[in-house]
């Protein structure tokens, strides 16, 4: 996708969820496929996911990508929680009571990893298998990960982290205006060191950024990184605190500056049941 032109044109479908109170945005390509569901992170969108879907269904997938509650096309939270377990709880609603999908396969990263971390352990079995990068390594009991450092890189690479968890209204009152959220994202996209140089096109970057031009859309995404600070209560405790027997191949690319190297020995003690880990240059 080199020009404005190059992308995708997928439609966008929108499915109220049973007892959730919201609606979720979504792409669905490949019906009738093997159901493949695929999970955006911060600060991104179902947008990230349009390099992949054709060869996905190219190689037999019935391809989902929503955008999770708060982002893009789908619906603010009506109760205000934007954590792992209701992500994933809208989640697995829409693919199997709206869809009709018994079970799924998955992929996701960062926040996206974190939900499928979540959701396969909430929902035993209805993830069969998944594959996960980049993300932080799930929350286990006693001493499960004595030794290994923390995955996550120091201030100042996540000052980002720090600054939406902490206060994140005031960071909003600087992002007064749609262009100004957009340079704020773009940064993320274009010189912040979390990925390959030269990965998006600037053509690509303004398309990834265009849905945080709302405001209340980007308030919405920072949510997450305010349950590290308390400022946001959870919705309800992480699914399990033992490691997850989920089939997981865990993936790794080391560009991304904010998930340090031992985010891989924590993923695998976290998924006995893994393959890899790969690290993806």
């Amino acid at each position: 996708m080199g020009t404005a032109s190059d992308i995708p044109d997928f439609t966008v479908h929108r499915s109220e969820l049973p007892d959730r109170g919201l609606s979720l945005g979504y792409w669905r390509e490949g019906v009738g496929g093997l159901p493949l569901l695929l999970v955006h992170g911060y600060p991104e969108t179902k947008r990230i996911w349009a390099r992949n879907v054709e060869p996905l269904v190219a190689a037999g997938f019935e391809v989902i990508v929503p955008d999770l509650r708060g982002y893009g096309d789908s619906d603010l939270a009506p109760d205000g929680h934007y954590d792992p377990a209701c992500y994933g709880r809208d989640l697995q609603t829409l693919c199997q009571d709206v869809l009709g999908h018994e079970w799924i396969v998955a992929a996701g990263g960062d926040v996206g990893g974190a939900v499928l971390s979540d959701l396969s352990a909430r929902f035993p079995g209805y993830v069969r298998r998944q594959a996960i990068f980049n993300t932080i390594a799930p929350m286990l009991a006693g001493d499960a990960y004595d030794g290994i450092p923390s995955e996550q890189a120091p201030f100042p690479m996540r000052d980002y982290f720090e600054e939406q968890g902490a206060d994140a209204d005031a960071l909003m009152a600087e992002l007064a205006t749609p262009d100004l959220r957009r340079r704020y994202v773009f940064g993320m996209y274009a010189h912040r060191l979390w990925g390959a140089p030269g990965g998006f096109t600037r053509d690509e970057i303004h398309w990834h950024t265009e849905p945080f031009a709302d405001a209340d859309k980007l308030r919405a995404a920072m949510g997450v990184y305010e349950l590290s600070t308390g400022k946001r209560p959870i919705s309800e405790l992480p699914a399990g605190f033992d490691p997850n027997p989920t089939d997981t191949l865990i993936l790794y690319g080391p560009e991304d500056h904010v998930v340090g190297p031992s985010f891989v020995d924590r993923m695998q003690v976290a998924f006995p049941n893994h393959r890899g880990p790969f690290h993806v240059p």
